[in-house]
């Protein structure tokens, strides 16, 4: 089996206006023209509200554009809603779904997000799907693997298409915390959510996410089960996001 790809994924959330937005992508566009070839692949994910402006920079570059959600329908009177394949039309070819944030804070539940992917991948989207445990359920006593994989399995479309499949291992006690899984915990993990697959899964490329920054990227990317990183915070600064970036390399 020849070795996977490896992927970075920024996730911007929601930061970034017009021109602050615009001038990150250029400074990133930039980083990555001036180290073609490229031997790992970065992927934007800014705002909806950047991402027609967004795709006009990254044309012709290494680096491509994701989107950060979707509504499960193609189109209908969904007030302040956008399809998967409105995003497509922008020029996305990457879409994070299930991230905590969007499970947390809106209540989307496994069976929606599960929805959610089918209505991507049927729109041309790679879907970032998003697992991790909390610290709640890690408290309950059931290791972070179990969690894990049946939410992971919960996630997924019937028809779930692996070849246009990555996922994201985010514990979520660690995005935005400083801390973090050891890199051997993590790989743990990941060769888990591959196994879920079966055979399909040595082709499935598995991140990492949660406050990964240049300083712990590497002992992370060292291990052969993470296939990158998937950025949040630090994303937001050029410098630091392509310092991560290099450590797939």
């Amino acid at each position: 089996m020849a070795k996977r790809r490896r992927l970075i994924v920024a996730n911007w959330k929601m930061y970034g206006r017009l021109t602050s937005g615009l001038v990150l992508v250029r400074d990133i566009v930039e980083k990555a023209e001036a180290a073609r070839p490229l031997n790992f692949d970065v992927v934007l994910c800014p705002p909806a509200t950047l991402t027609w402006a967004a795709s006009e920079s990254v044309m012709g570059t290494p680096v491509m554009l994701g989107a950060q959600d979707c509504h499960t329908a193609t189109h209908g009177a969904y007030t302040g809603d956008i399809s998967a394949a409105m995003f497509t039309d922008l020029g996305c070819r990457y879409i994070i779904l299930g991230h905590s944030e969007r499970r947390g804070a809106h209540g989307e539940s496994n069976e929606l997000i599960a929805q959610k992917v089918e209505a991507a991948q049927l729109a041309g989207l790679t879907v970032i799907l998003c697992v991790g445990e909390t610290a709640a359920e890690l408290e309950s006593g059931a290791s972070a693997t179990d969690i894990v994989q049946k939410q992971l399995r919960a996630s997924l479309p019937k028809n779930v298409k692996t070849a246009h499949l990555v996922v994201a291992y985010e514990p979520v006690w660690a995005i935005g915390t400083g801390q973090q899984p050891s890199p051997e915990d993590i790989a743990s993990v990941n060769k888990a959510i591959r196994q879920t697959f079966g055979e399909a899964g040595e082709t499935v490329r598995v991140l990492y996410g949660g406050s990964v920054n240049p300083s712990n990227a590497g002992a992370i990317a060292a291990r052969d089960e993470v296939d990158g990183f998937l950025v949040g915070s630090a994303s937001l600064n050029a410098d630091g996001f392509w310092a991560i970036a290099e450590k797939c390399g």
